[in-house]
């Protein structure tokens, strides 16, 4: 019955999955089913991986972390780009997680090699629209990324 346990060989696994790929970051499904109204997922993502801001539309998707491993800033906006709150997360801390409703402008960063969480959101995935990515941002694989997950990182150290 080895499907119901989650391990430290799993965890390991996904962290390593995340270092070796190209966007630094990971993610292993624990719903099976792509189209399943629960995505339960852990997610591996290592420091210069960048997270678009971004906000789910959907009234279904309110998005859910909860970290496990290492340490994660996370950032909310306004719909102009402004942050309104960044908090550091951490398994330990008084902040392990959030819960970002619909409509809301969310972004991550890793502060922490290693750093794993569980994310759980409404099924089944669907690629953005447009007005969900946060348009102040520069898109991944921009020239721009580097200088502005500086800024977030900056933003999370005080």
């Amino acid at each position: 019955m080895s499907g119901f346990f989650l391990d430290a060989g799993l965890i390991e696994s996904v962290i390593a999955e995340a270092r070796a790929a190209p966007r630094r970051r990971s993610h292993h499904n624990l719903h099976t089913d792509p189209a399943a109204p629960a995505h339960r997922m852990l997610v591996a993502i290592e420091p210069d991986s960048y997270v678009r801001p971004h906000c789910h539309l959907d009234p279904a998707k309110a998005e859910t972390i909860i970290v496990l491993r290492g340490r994660l800033g996370t950032l909310i906006f306004d719909a102009a780009g402004q942050v309104l709150e960044a908090r550091v997360m951490a398994p330990a801390a008084d902040v392990f997680g959030y819960d970002v409703p619909p409509g809301v402008f969310h972004s991550i960063v890793a502060l922490e090699s290693g750093t794993l969480f569980v994310e759980a959101k409404a099924g089944p995935y669907a690629v953005p629209l447009e007005a969900e990515w946060g348009g102040w941002a520069p898109a991944e694989g921009e020239a721009g990324v580097p200088a502005y997950l500086a800024l977030l990182r900056n933003r999370l150290a005080g």
